[in-house]
């Protein structure tokens, strides 16, 4: 894996899909637990604000690690550099840590976007490159198309939708994945294993998913607006789950539950 999403920054605020006062008030509040690393995107409409909360921040930007990522909209040679541009001036920041490419194109030639992509780093505008929502193939062809590291493959992540083909795609591409909806948007909370796993540790059934993630080595994106789950996210460094509970854990992804499909977004690819 690589190591830019180790310690640090395996513990992301999400910023989806908060606006104005409530998302100034959260990343606020994620910032004086500890979170170092926020995650947002032009598709989020929220760039401005979270630029405001970061001029205002005494944390030094070198701690920080601030994610964006590029809209579908934005993936030809006139329009990408732009967009990104746009970004940073929302962001009143000179570069991003990590700038991603949000969806694949629509027609799924992955090629000419990620060349793009390569361009704004050489560019400056971003230290680090990444995708998400790739399929496993589209992973291999974006090792091959690229002549920087892929730092992240963000997907959906959690115990309830099974992702070993990605987990192999990564371990086979050196693409690591990072995860989105990390407890299902609440689905998880549903299923009484979580908690009865937690109770032996201490911990949440959201702690228990969280660091589940965490163990498969994948970092976690985590949304709240209230201050007591913003830190129970966080808090999830302190224990570590038993074999036998990860394969307890890992038995969960039999439910086949997917948030991110062509019902929500139409131009989704076809899933592995």
């Amino acid at each position: 894996m690589n190591i830019y999403f180790l310690k640090t920054h395996q513990r992301s605020f999400g910023t989806f899909p908060l606006k104005g006062d409530e998302l100034k008030a959260a990343l606020r509040t994620a910032l004086d637990i500890g979170y170092r690393s926020i995650d947002t995107a032009q598709m989020y409409g929220n760039e401005a604000e979270v630029g405001e909360v970061l001029r205002e921040c005494t944390v030094p930007r070198s701690e920080l690690c601030i994610t964006t990522k590029v809209h579908p909209d934005e993936f030809t040679p006139e329009r990408f550099l732009p967009a990104v541009q746009e970004s940073l001036k929302k962001l009143r920041l000179d570069q991003v840590d990590v700038l991603l490419l949000h969806w694949p194109p629509i027609d799924a030639s992955v090629v000419p976007s990620l060349k793009l992509l390569e361009q704004a780093q050489k560019l400056g505008f971003t230290k680090h490159i990444g995708v998400s929502n790739y399929t496993a193939a589209m992973m291999r062809t974006a090792r091959d198309a690229v002549s920087v590291p892929i730092v992240t493959n963000q997907v959906e992540f959690h115990p309830l939708l099974d992702q070993s083909k990605l987990l192999a795609a990564a371990t086979e591409t050196g693409i690591p994945l990072s995860s989105y909806c990390s407890v299902a948007r609440g689905e998880v909370f549903k299923h009484a294993l979580f908690g009865e796993i937690g109770a032996g540790y201490g911990k949440t059934a959201a702690q228990v998913v969280l660091r589940w993630i965490l163990q498969k080595g994948v970092p976690i994106n985590t949304m709240s607006t209230k201050a007591a789950n913003i830190r129970a996210n966080f808090e999830v460094m302190d224990f570590t789950l038993s074999s036998i509970d990860m394969d307890r854990i890992d038995a969960m992804a039999a439910t086949g539950y997917r948030i991110v499909d062509k019902h929500l977004v139409p131009w989704a690819p076809a899933w592995d």
